[in-house]
C-alpha cells in the first residue's frame, strides 16, 4: 500500500471543496480522508499501487479540472506518509471520509461574498420547493462569506449564522457530502433561519397582507411602485431604493440623502431589462452575471428601445445620472433582491444606505436611527452583518474589466505577489486618505481589504480601525514592518506611526505616486528583480518626496526606488482645499500661469468663461498666488481637468463629489473624439526637477475655439486627444533615452476611459508594452497594494529606499 499526504492551499474553505475532493476520491477508487485546517485543506489518500499511483495522479488532475466555481487552487504539495500510526489509521478505512476542521495556525484565505447561484434562484421561484420565496437561500456555490465571518477556520460557529441552529432537514443537507449544501455555513430555511420583516420609519411593524401582498418583500415591492423610498438590508450593508423611472422619488431621495449630483447606482431584474437602457456586450453580460455581480459602468443606449413584448420603455428619471453618458448598473445578487425585482421591467435605484460620505449602515438599530429620516419604510432581517462590504464597481476599458472600487465579490480574495516576494515577512500597509484600503502581506500574498471610504469622515475612520483589527485577527498576522504614505497628516499615516512606535517595528514611508507605480507592477505580476519601468501617474494630488504636491508624474522606477524624470508644470491652487472644490479657481490659476490673467482678459473680453471669472474675487486670488499664501504649487492633472471643465462651464461652480468636473468633461467628449482633430498642443521644457510638460499653449487654442463657436463637445475631445498625444510623445522620448520598453499607467485620472485608451493605443503603436491596473483600482483604492510591495521589496533587499 502507498499513502500520501496532499496539502492544498488557496481559496479552498467554504466553497464546496471538501465535497468535491470526497466525490472525486471515491470516483478514483481511493480511500482516506480530507479536512480543513489553518493552512487550507489536508487530504490523506491510500492506494494499492507502489510508486506514482495513477489513481492519485488521476484524482489530482480531475481536482484541478473540476475545482468548485468559487475555489482557487494556489498550490498542491504531495508527500509520502511514513508514520506507522497514520498508515495504520488509513489502512483501516474502507472508503473516503470528510473529517472535522482542525484549529491550527491560519494560512488560508476567506472567500468573497458571492451572488446567488442559478440553482438557488430556481428554488426560491419554485412554489413546490421548501425554500420558495425564502430570502436567505444559499449553498456552497453562493451566498455571504466575508460579511458574516468572525474567525478562521470558516465554520458556522465563527459566523453570524451561529445564532440559528439548523433544523433536521437543513442539518441533513449540511452533513451529506453529496448535497451541494454540505458544510454550507449559512445554510438555512424558513423553519430555522433568519427572518425578514417590514416596518415604517417610526419602527412600527407593517402587515404585508394589509398592503395586499403575500410577504414583506412583496409588500416592499408594492411600496416602491407607489413611489416610496425604502431602506433595504442586504448582504454587506443597507441600500436606499426607489423606482428609477419616477422623477419625484429620485429627486426626493437625492434631497434626503444630500447627494445632489453624483450618479446613483441601479439594479435591474435581468439582462433584458439592462439591455433596454444600456449597450451590453457579451463581456459585459458575463461580468454582470458572474459570482462577483459588481456595479458595471455601461454606456447609455438600449439595444432596441423597447421592453418585453415591444412595449415602450419607461425613461429613467433625469436625476439618476445627470449629464452622464454611462450608467452604473448591477443584477440582483441576493435572494432578497431577486424576489424584490420579480415584477419589475424597469430598474430600481439601489444606492448605499447612508447620508452622503458617511459609511453604509449595517445594523438594524443604527439604520432606524440614521435611515429613518431618509426612507419611508425599512425592509429588515435578523442575520447580523459582521463586516461592512460595499458594492464593487467595474468598468471595461482597453478591452479588460478594471476595478474602480474593490469590495463585495472581490475582497478579501488574496492576490499572489510576483516572483521574488515569496520570503516577504508579514507586513501591513495602511493605505491613503481617500478611497482607503489597507493591505496585509503574508505567505507571499497580498490581502487587500474591501473599500473603506474616505478617512476624513470620523465614522469612516472608526470603521477603518475596527476593520483593521478584525483582519489582523482573522488572518493572524503580526506585522514585522508597517508602510504608510509620506503625507504627514493622513489619518492612515498617523495610525501607522502610532502603531509602529507602540509595537517597536520599522515604519517605511512610501511616496504616493511610487505606490501607484508599484501597485501597477504587482497587479501585473512584474517580478521583483525585473528592472525599472516608466510610470505615468496622474491623479488629483499626492505628497511629493520634495514636500510639494504632485499629481502629473513620470517616474522611472521599480519596487525599491524611483527617479522623477518629468511632470506637469506646477500651477498654484489658490485657496488650497477650496481649489479642489471650486474648479474656477484652477481656471484662473492656469490662465495666470500661462501668460497672466490681464492678457487673457484683454484678448478674450466678452467670452463667457472670461466674463464668469471676471465676476469672481480675483484680486484675493492674485494676492494669494503672489505671496504664496494658501496657494500651494501642484503638478496635479486633476486640477488641469477641473480648469478645462470650468472653461467649458461643466461640472458645477462648487463640486459635491471627487472627480465631478473631470467626469462631466469626459462625458461631454465621449461622442466627439473622432471630430477632435490633432488635439490641443502642450509645450516642453527642462528643469532641475525633470522635463516639464506645460499646458500653457492649449489655452490659446481652446479659448480661440470657444470664441469661434466650436461646439464644446469637440473642445472637450480636443483636450483629451491633445493630452494623450503629449503624454505618449514624452513617454516615447523618455523610454528611448532610458533604454526601457515598458510603461505603467496608474492614478485616478486613468479611470477616464477616453484618456486611458488613447494613451494606451498611442504607446502600443510605437512598440511599447503598457501595464494597466485590473485587479485593484488605479485610484487611491490601490495605494495599499503598492505600499505593501515597496515595503516588502525594501525589507527583502535591506534598503531604506527613497
Amino acid at each position: 500500500m502507498t499513502a500520501e499526504s496532499i496539502r492544498v492551499r488557496g481559496l479552498v474553505q467554504g466553497v464546496g471543496f471538501r465535497p468535491t475532493v470526497w466525490r472525486l476520491a471515491r470516483a478514483c477508487g481511493l480511500r482516506g480522508d480530507v479536512r480543513n485546517d489553518g493552512e487550507g485543506v489536508l487530504i490523506r489518500v491510500c492506494g494499492s499501487v507502489a510508486g506514482d499511483d495513477p489513481g492519485v495522479s488521476g484524482f489530482l488532475k480531475r481536482l484541478r479540472e473540476e475545482c468548485p466555481p468559487l475555489a482557487r487552487i494556489d498550490s498542491i504539495e504531495r508527500r509520502p506518509i511514513a508514520d506507522p500510526q497514520a498508515l495504520a489509521d488509513l489502512a483501516q478505512r474502507h472508503d473516503f471520509v470528510i473529517l472535522e476542521s482542525a484549529a491550527t495556525a491560519v494560512h488560508t484565505g476567506i472567500v468573497a461574498d458571492a451572488a446567488t447561484c442559478a440553482a438557488c434562484v430556481a428554488e426560491i421561484r419554485d412554489p413546490a420547493d421548501r425554500r420558495f420565496r425564502y430570502p436567505f437561500t444559499n449553498c456552497t456555490h453562493c451566498g455571504p462569506r466575508l460579511s458574516i465571518v468572525a474567525g478562521i477556520p470558516y465554520d458556522r460557529a465563527r459566523t453570524s449564522m451561529a445564532a440559528f441552529p439548523m433544523c433536521p432537514d437543513c442539518s441533513a443537507e449540511y452533513q451529506d457530502p453529496a448535497d451541494r449544501r454540505f458544510h454550507a455555513q449559512p445554510n438555512a430555511c424558513p423553519v430555522c433561519g433568519p427572518k425578514v420583516w417590514l416596518q415604517d420609519a417610526a419602527g412600527c411593524l407593517l402587515d404585508p397582507t394589509a398592503l395586499g401582498a403575500e410577504d414583506a418583500i412583496a409588500a416592499a415591492s408594492r411600496l416602491l411602485a407607489e413611489g416610496k423610498i425604502l431602506a433595504i438590508k442586504g448582504i454587506g450593508g443597507f441600500h436606499l431604493a426607489c423606482d428609477a423611472t419616477n422623477p419625484d422619488s429620485v429627486a426626493e431621495l437625492r434631497r434626503r440623502k444630500r447627494r445632489y449630483a453624483k450618479p446613483l447606482a441601479l439594479m435591474a431584474r435581468d439582462l433584458d431589462v439592462i439591455r433596454g437602457y444600456c449597450r451590453v456586450t457579451g463581456q459585459d453580460a458575463a461580468l454582470l452575471a458572474g459570482p462577483a455581480a459588481p456595479i458595471l459602468l455601461l454606456e447609455r443606449g438600449g439595444s432596441d428601445g423597447a421592453g418585453r413584448g415591444g412595449d415602450p420603455l419607461q425613461p429613467l428619471a433625469p436625476d439618476v445620472a445627470p449629464g452622464q453618458t454611462t450608467l452604473g448598473i448591477m443584477l440582483p445578487y441576493s435572494p432578497i433582491h431577486h424576489l424584490l425585482l420579480t415584477d419589475w421591467d424597469r430598474p430600481l435605484v439601489m444606492t448605499s444606505g447612508n447620508l452622503s460620505e458617511e459609511p453604509q449602515c449595517i445594523d438594524n438599530a443604527d439604520a432606524l436611527g440614521r435611515l429613518g429620516q431618509l426612507a419611508d419604510c425599512l425592509l429588515l432581517h435578523d442575520r447580523a452583518i459582521l463586516n461592512r462590504v460595499d458594492d464593487s464597481v467595474v468598468r471595461v476599458m482597453a478591452g479588460e474589466p478594471r476595478l474602480l472600487r474593490r469590495a463585495r465579490g472581490y475582497a478579501p480574495t488574496p492576490l499572489p505577489l510576483p516572483a521574488g516576494f515569496e520570503a516577504a515577512p508579514p507586513l501591513l500597509a495602511l493605505g491613503g486618505e481617500l478611497k482607503n484600503t489597507f493591505c496585509l502581506v503574508r505567505d507571499g500574498q497580498a490581502i487587500l481589504s474591501q473599500h473603506l471610504g474616505d478617512l476624513e469622515d470620523a465614522k469612516t475612520a472608526r470603521e477603518y480601525e475596527r476593520t483593521l483589527a478584525l483582519y489582523l485577527d482573522l488572518f493572524q498576522v503580526v506585522p514585522e514592518a508597517l508602510a504608510v504614505d509620506l503625507h504627514p497628516d493622513y489619518r492612515s499615516s498617523l495610525i501607522g506611526r502610532d502603531r509602529a512606535a507602540r509595537d517597536g517595528v520599522p515604519l517605511i514611508g512610501v511616496q504616493h505616486h511610487h505606490a501607484h507605480l508599484a501597485s501597477t507592477l504587482a497587479d501585473n505580476g512584474w517580478p521583483l528583480d525585473a528592472g525599472p519601468v516608466l510610470g505615468i501617474l496622474l491623479d488629483g494630488l499626492g505628497y511629493g518626496s520634495d514636500g510639494t504636491l504632485w499629481g502629473g508624474e513620470f517616474l522611472l522606477g521599480d519596487y525599491l526606488d524611483f527617479e522623477r524624470v518629468a511632470h506637469l508644470k506646477p500651477v498654484a491652487m489658490p485657496g488650497g482645499t477650496r481649489a479642489i472644490l471650486e474648479p474656477w479657481r484652477n481656471l484662473y490659476a492656469h490662465l495666470e500661469s500661462a501668460g497672466g490673467w490681464a492678457a487673457w482678459r484683454a484678448r478674450f473680453a466678452g467670452l463667457e468663461p472670461i466674463e464668469r471669472l471676471d465676476a469672481k474675487p480675483l484680486a484675493i486670488l492674485s494676492t494669494l498666488i503672489a505671496r504664496g499664501l494658501n496657494a500651494p504649487l501642484s503638478s496635479s492633472t486633476g486640477r488641469l481637468f477641473d480648469a478645462v471643465a470650468a472653461a467649458l462651464g461643466v461640472g458645477g461652480e462648487v463640486l459635491t463629489y471627487e472627480g465631478q468636473a473631470a467626469i462631466a468633461l469626459e462625458s461631454m467628449a465621449a461622442d466627439a473624439m473622432e471630430r477632435a482633430g490633432e488635439g490641443y498642443p502642450f509645450a516642453r521644457a527642462t528643469a532641475p526637477t525633470g522635463e516639464i510638460l506645460d499646458p500653457a499653449p492649449l489655452w490659446d487654442a481652446l479659448l480661440a475655439d470657444l470664441s469661434r463657436g466650436r461646439p464644446p463637445e469637440e473642445i472637450a475631445a480636443a483636450f483629451h486627444v491633445g493630452l494623450a498625444t503629449a503624454l505618449s510623445a514624452l513617454a516615447l522620448d523618455l523610454t528611448s533615452r532610458c533604454g526601457i520598453s515598458t510603461v505603467a499607467l496608474s492614478g485616478g485620472v486613468f479611470q477616464n476611459r477616453l484618456l486611458l485608451e488613447s494613451v494606451t493605443s498611442g504607446l502600443e503603436a510605437v512598440g511599447l508594452r503598457v501595464l494597466l491596473q485590473r485587479q485593484v483600482p488605479a485610484n487611491d483604492g490601490g495605494l495599499s497594494l503598492g505600499q505593501a510591495a515597496v515595503a516588502a521589496a525594501r525589507v527583502l533587499r535591506g534598503s531604506s529606499g527613497t
